[in-house]
């Protein structure tokens, strides 16, 4: 069997007039700001985009997906999952587990973890414990911590048998 580990990194611009969705879910942020971005900017899909690419040495969703491309404008992010998980499947190899930590000071994210687990576990095709999601803030620290925008990490761990 072999084994592979791939890391992923996003972070997008809290603005006014946006949605805010994070792991294809909607939210309300109490300052009615959304993620800036040329597709629906959903940071924690990105990073885990870019952590199954990575595991599989492709670059990242800019290579596949490029911001110029007027075909991803407003694009759903799971939409875009559903065809980085289409190239792990072609390239031979099948998902352990993906996790990942969002970096926000607000909204709580609590109440909305399963939902995006779940809903990243059905556009990859895995159950929902392959798919870790946790939440922190920043202790107020940095552009995160100042509400300027919310961050994600991701990793990914793919088999080939």
């Amino acid at each position: 069997m072999q084994l592979r580990i791939g890391n992923g990194y996003d972070i997008h611009r809290l603005v006014p007039g946006r949605p805010l969705i994070l792991g294809g879910q909607t939210l309300e942020h109490p300052a009615g700001l959304g993620l800036d971005g040329h597709s629906d900017a959903d940071v924690l899909v990105h990073a885990v985009m870019d952590a199954l690419l990575g595991a599989l040495s492709m670059g990242d969703i800019g290579r596949w997906f490029p911001p110029e491309d007027p075909r991803w404008k407003g694009a759903d992010s799971l939409v875009l999952l559903e065809e980085v998980m289409a190239l792990v499947s072609t390239e031979g190899w099948t998902v352990v587990n993906v996790d990942a930590v969002v970096v926000a000071e607000r909204p709580r994210l609590r109440p909305h973890i399963e939902a995006m687990r779940a809903a990243i576990a059905t556009r990859m095709g895995v159950a929902p414990d392959q798919v870790g999601v946790k939440a922190t803030t920043n202790e107020r620290l940095g552009p995160t911590g100042r509400e300027e925008g919310i961050a994600v990490h991701a990793v990914a761990l793919l088999q080939r048998d």
